[in-house]
This record gives structure tokens, C-alpha cells and sequence, in this order.
């Protein structure tokens, strides 16, 4: 038997739970975001129903956008823990299956299995699902990166064939409603043509930087000379870029909790600030309530990034080494302040937000 890897992306996953609860809300525009008030200033969409996107609503999206694209749009207030709740349901269903999991998030799991039939495997993960009153699209590779790419056609088609019965699905070979398989074999067929930033892993400025060296498809990126990718990106990314274009990538799955290396804690204002010693508190507040938290787990950090939004929506973060490894909550904040005091601060700021880099477990 083959080894598979087998991405799986639970479908529109917090109006979903939210259906669960209010099935009379199946089939209309919700959109989850902040205490479910569209008219919540500086609050976004956490996730958008299909027919809501279909009014042009994203995940990211001020509410109040949100609300002006699709005013008949049913809000509902963010709901983390009940996601955490149906997402661990649905981990457990994935681990009994034969294979080994590698949890991502509230949503999305990969899946390394040994079969002779992936989508027969597939085919059951999602009528398993489906029992929770949920669905999900499933990608099949042979690696995390195909595999990932895979469940992005895998949603495609399903909504395509909802919308179209009896049309027929992009690449019908190896496909199904909800699966889509993506390997070596099918690659240049189904991702040379596209853009460089349909990789995952690949933005707009990369991709940027890549069409000025004449390199715009996928296929581009397959032919291009390593080391010239390595000169212009550097020796790690360069070549990296060019295994990503050959659909190449981890095929490695771990069960086990990944340590975070870094923890972040941030903070929009309903009111910008404008003086600077209240936001040297804010900072302060933010970075001490982050190293009790930090300190309390028994995690030391190595670094501490102060990011700063002003009213413009202008971003940057500065950061600072601290000398040795510390706990001291005192020290991490008045290193935040510090990384602080480098900004000019010329205008009104919007948000504020602290980042420890950790030592590794």
C-alpha cells in the first residue's frame, strides 16, 4: 500500500457550528464576527457563510463592510469556545481512522494513511464528519503540499456542482464532490498554467519579485535556474521557491502538540491614541499581562517585537534581543517600552501589539 497524505479543511467551519445550534440559519448570509454587532467599530469577519460570500463578504473584513455588502446578513457574535468544542469532536473522529493526525487549527488536520484507495478513505472521513452535522472537503497528495493545495479544487468543485449539477468538474480525473487528489502525476497538468502565488506558501510580493525575473506560471518556476533564484532570494528561500514550484514538500505527520515558539497578545482601540505616555501604558500592560501568562507556563523568552497600526492602517514592528534568556516580567516590559520609545508615533495609533520569541520546549 501507498502512503497518502490527506488534508482535511472543514467547510466554512464557524457559520457551520453556528447551524448546528440555529438550523433555521442554514442556507442564509451569516457572518461571525466580534459580539455579532455589524455596527462594532473596528471588529472583523471571522468567517462568512457561503452565501455570504457570495455578496462579496471575506473572512478579515471590517463588520461594518461586511454589513454594507450584504445588509439582510445575519450576525452572530464570535463563539471560540463551542469551536473548540465541535473542532475536538472532530479530531477524534479523524483519529479513528488508521493513520497518524497532525491538528492545524479548529479546522484543518492532515492525515497520513497507508491504502491502496485514498478516496474510498476520504470518502468515509467525510461521511463520518457529515454524522456531526458538519462537512468537510478533503485533498489528497503526496505530500502537505499537494495534499493542501488539493482540498482548495476539492471546495471548488464541490460548489461548483452545487450550483451546477450537471456541469462537469475541472480535472474530472481524480476527482469527486468535496475530494480532489494532486500528485507528481497530475502537477504540470493542474498547476502549470497557474500563477506563481497559487502555491501555498508563494504572496504577492514574492510572486512580484519572481515575474520581474520572467517567471509568472508555476511551470515558469519549474524551469527557472536555482541559482538565479538563489541570488535574487537568498540560499534557504531560493531554492526552496523552486521545490514548491516542482510540487515537492513534508511528508513528515506528527500527533504530537506543536510548542509555540513565539506567543503574541494585541489589542484595536475604539479611540486612537494620540499620547504618547498612555501608549507606553498600553504597551506596558500588554507585554506584563503576556509574561505572567508566559512566566505561569513555564516559558522563558528570548525576544520581545512591539508592533504598532496607525490610524492610516500603516503597520511596522520593531524588536530587540533581550542579553540572556529571561522570565522577568518586569524586564520583558520594560524591554517592550523601549522597542516602543524607537517609533516616531507622528500619528494616531489604532492598534498596539506585544510578541515573546520563546526558548523551544
Amino acid at each position: 500500500m501507498a502512503r497518502w497524505l490527506l488534508h482535511v479543511d472543514l467547510d466554512q467551519f464557524q457559520a457551520a457550528v453556528e447551524f448546528r445550534r440555529h438550523p433555521e440559519l442554514r442556507g442564509l448570509p451569516v457572518i461571525v464576527g466580534g459580539n455579532g454587532d455589524p455596527e462594532e467599530p473596528r471588529k472583523v469577519v471571522t468567517c462568512a457563510s457561503y452565501p455570504a460570500r457570495a455578496f462579496g463578504v471575506r473572512a478579515g473584513m471590517a463588520l461594518r463592510s461586511a454589513k454594507r455588502k450584504c445588509p439582510d446578513g445575519v450576525f452572530l457574535a464570535l463563539d471560540p469556545a463551542a469551536y473548540d468544542e465541535a473542532s475536538d469532536e472532530v479530531m477524534a473522529v479523524l483519529r479513528g481512522f488508521p493513520g497518524r493526525v497532525e491538528v492545524w487549527g479548529w479546522d484543518e488536520a492532515f492525515l497520513a494513511a497507508d491504502t491502496d484507495d485514498p478516496e474510498a478513505l476520504a470518502a468515509a472521513i467525510r461521511a463520518a464528519v457529515a454524522e456531526l452535522e458538519l462537512s468537510c472537503s478533503i485533498g489528497i497528495g503526496d505530500n502537505k503540499l499537494t495534499a493542501k493545495l488539493a482540498t482548495g479544487f476539492a471546495k471548488s468543485i464541490g460548489k461548483a456542482s452545487a450550483a451546477n449539477p450537471g456541469a462537469e468538474p475541472e480535472h474530472r480525473a481524480g476527482a469527486a464532490t468535496g475530494t480532489f487528489r494532486l500528485t507528481a502525476a497530475n502537477w504540470v497538468e493542474v498547476m502549470g498554467q497557474r500563477p506563481t502565488d497559487a502555491l501555498w506558501g508563494v504572496g504577492r510580493r514574492i510572486a512580484a519579485r519572481m515575474a520581474a525575473l520572467g517567471i509568472h506560471t508555476v511551470a515558469d518556476l519549474m524551469a527557472a535556474d536555482r541559482q538565479r533564484l538563489a541570488a535574487e532570494f537568498g540560499p534557504n528561500t531560493g531554492p526552496y521557491l523552486w521545490v514548491l514550484g516542482n510540487g515537492r514538500g513534508d511528508t513528515e505527520v506528527s500527533t504530537e502538540p506543536r510548542a509555540a515558539v513565539g506567543r503574541s497578545r494585541s489589542e484595536t482601540f475604539r479611540t486612537d491614541l494620540t499620547d504618547r505616555a498612555e501608549i507606553r501604558s498600553q504597551v506596558a500592560r500588554l507585554a506584563t499581562g503576556l509574561a505572567e501568562e508566559l512566566a505561569a507556563a513555564g516559558r522563558v523568552s528570548t525576544r520581545v517585537s512591539v508592533t504598532v497600526r496607525t490610524s492610516t492602517f500603516f503597520t511596522r514592528s520593531k524588536q530587540r534581543k533581550l542579553a540572556e534568556p529571561s522570565a522577568d516580567i518586569a524586564l520583558i516590559a520594560e524591554t517592550a517600552v523601549a522597542v516602543l520609545d524607537r517609533f516616531e508615533l507622528d500619528r494616531p495609533v489604532r492598534l498596539l501589539g506585544v510578541r515573546l520569541e520563546l526558548v523551544p520546549e
